[in-house]
């Protein structure tokens, strides 16, 4: 059976990117694969210590991380998996701090400095990228999900993104310092195409695997 490990790189662990995460990993479970769930802002660890044990040549740490905290057991399951889907808000043109440690310790060990595009993993995890964001269109951020894209691809594995746009941020916007957001078009296009964004994210999921 396929393992398919889901990544939540919100702190809101039942907001957007929660719900299109177990929405993805419930079409890769109909599709046959073993999913499991970890919450980034839940655990305790940092980003890359720039130790370098895991390009230290014959140690059992090449190609591994070695920093023993709270995201090395998360690390140790997805190089055991098949799939990968990480679900991130985007926050300032860019992924979150934690979801941002994460990508270091996850890629700089598949890293080698090597002349030839050598990676220490052998590639064989595909990835799913979610990314939800407040803007109208993901062409505000082309340049980033291009990036990220090419990083996973070059030190995972082949990947796929799934934008998910013009995203509900509050209940009440009244509440809120928010006035560049028309509170009524957000409360209508969430209650009129966040489902089919969420139905857009079950197929994504159920088809990661091919």
């Amino acid at each position: 059976m396929s393992r398919i490990i889901g990544i939540n790189g919100s702190p809101r662990i039942n907001w957007n990117c929660a719900q299109a995460l177990d929405k993805a990993l419930e079409g890769a479970a109909a599709a046959g694969a073993e999913v499991f769930r970890h919450d980034l802002y839940r655990l305790s660890y940092t980003g890359c210590r720039s130790c370098f044990a895991c390009k230290r040549i014959g140690s059992p740490s090449f190609g591994k991380c070695s920093v023993q905290d709270d995201l090395k057991p998360v690390l140790d399951d997805i190089l055991r998996a098949d799939g990968l889907i990480l679900s991130s808000p985007i926050y300032f043109g860019s992924d979150p701090g934690v979801v941002r440690s994460f990508c270091e310790r996850l890629w700089f060990p598949s890293h080698t400095y090597s002349t030839d595009g050598t990676v220490a993993y052998d590639r064989h995890l595909t990835v799913g990228l979610i990314y939800t964001m407040n803007v109208p269109t993901d062409t505000y951020y082309s340049r980033f999900l291009e990036t990220e894209k090419g990083m996973f691809e070059e030190m995972v594995g082949p990947t796929q993104i799934l934008s998910i746009t013009d995203t509900l941020q509050f209940e009440d916007y009244s509440k809120y310092a928010s006035a560049a957001f028309d509170p009524d078009h957000k409360r209508q296009h969430h209650d009129q195409v966040f489902s089919n964004d969420l139905e857009r994210a079950y197929e994504f999921g159920k088809a990661l695997l091919g």
